[in-house]
């Protein structure tokens, strides 16, 4: 059975700096391309960054977090990172990990969901 488990999350100060993981299991992890979203309160879920299948692999980033947000992946442990820096109040949501065959970007084209973990940035 497919998991992914992120953690992380926490309260910080504008302009702090986070580190959320996202830990995955029961699937080839390898062959999934990653991606992180996020949902703010009463706002939709939306992207916030993916990475390939291969650690070289092109990222993408959202236009509200590019340039201060870093996703990564470490195939031999299973596990994506989002190295988030320079955080604004706007970043507080709550933010998912997802496992994606075609990094579409997409909620919908998703495979696997986390169950997320809270990010919240006073100012």
């Amino acid at each position: 059975q497919a998991q992914l488990v992120e953690s992380g999350g926490g309260s910080v100060q504008t302009g702090a700096n986070l580190r959320l993981s996202c830990t995955a299991s029961g699937f080839t992890f390898s062959k999934f391309a990653m991606a992180w979203f996020r949902q703010a309160p009463g706002k939709e879920r939306e992207f916030v960054a993916d990475i390939g299948w291969h650690t070289v692999d092109n990222p993408g980033y959202a236009e509200s977090v590019k340039g201060r947000f870093t996703i990564s992946r470490d195939n031999a442990k299973n596990t994506v990172y989002l190295q988030m820096n320079a955080l604004k109040p706007e970043d507080t949501a709550i933010y998912y990990c997802a496992a994606d065959r075609y990094q579409s970007q997409t909620i919908r084209g998703q495979d696997f969901w986390g169950k997320g973990t809270l990010v919240t940035v006073s100012s």
